[in-house]
């Protein structure tokens, strides 16, 4: 086989995932232009917003670390926040492994990097359609899918810090902020585990409000796990 004729499946792989990522732009466009707004009104620099995204690129762990900044809560209480909302990322990571563990060292670190929900539910759907597929061709395919997102995350949330410049104070955005938890947590609430960790997690974290700033949060979080994973185990052992 020639190397060009090596080459075009991988090429072809590429294109696939560009085609099959660039309809969540209409999810990026918002949700990063509401982060850099937020940012902003949260007091970050431009320097430190944009640090934010590039770093995390992980959009509800941004929010929800924001949040506690807002609240002043410790780096400690921040970190845990982030790193509670992100926990995902290990399973999906190790799902992965099956189909890109046996690719170079810094594929698999690029893969890491912009491993997040669309680029990992995308691609484990193609790969799990697609066994023949080989370790060359699902790299390519899994970039492809983070291409037309990943460079439009860090615009619109250079937009979205400008943008935030021109409002007005008496603007009082402080309210966006829990309005877009609500919008992306009411889609989840598919089954009677989910309600039940969502009001386990309402219920502890007004009951501990006066807890130091973060810790009754984490407090809820934790407690919301548990119940949801309680509720599920029992939801199969009835069925």
């Amino acid at each position: 086989m020639s190397v060009s004729t090596a080459k075009a499946p991988a090429k072809n792989a590429y294109l696939a995932g560009v085609r099959d990522g660039w309809p969540f732009i209409f999810v990026v466009i918002p949700f990063s232009t509401l982060f850099g707004v937020v940012a902003t009104d949260a007091g970050l620099t431009l320097a430190q917003a944009m640090g934010f995204t590039v770093l995390v690129i992980a959009g509800a762990a941004q929010f929800a670390a924001l949040q506690m900044m807002m609240e002043n809560a410790g780096i400690i209480f921040v970190l845990l926040a982030a790193l509670a909302v992100n926990l995902r990322m290990a399973m999906y990571s190790a799902s992965l492994v099956p189909h890109l563990g046996a690719a170079p060292l810094w594929q698999r670190a690029l893969v890491s990097y912009l491993n997040f929900d669309q680029t990992y539910i995308t691609s484990i759907t193609r790969y799990e359609a697609r066994p023949e597929m080989t370790v060359a061709e699902r790299f390519q395919y899994f970039v492809g899918v983070a291409t037309p997102i990943t460079p439009l995350w860090y615009g619109m949330t250079l937009v979205g810090i400008y943008a935030g410049e021109a409002i007005p104070e008496a603007w009082a955005l402080d309210f966006i902020l829990p309005i877009t938890f609500l919008a992306m947590v009411g889609p989840m609430m598919k089954s009677l585990a989910h309600v039940a960790a969502a009001a386990v997690s309402i219920i502890v974290a007004l009951s501990l409000i006066n807890l130091p700033s973060g810790t009754g949060l984490l407090i809820a979080a934790l407690a919301a796990m548990v119940t949801g994973a309680a509720v599920e185990t029992w939801m199969e052992r009835r069925a």
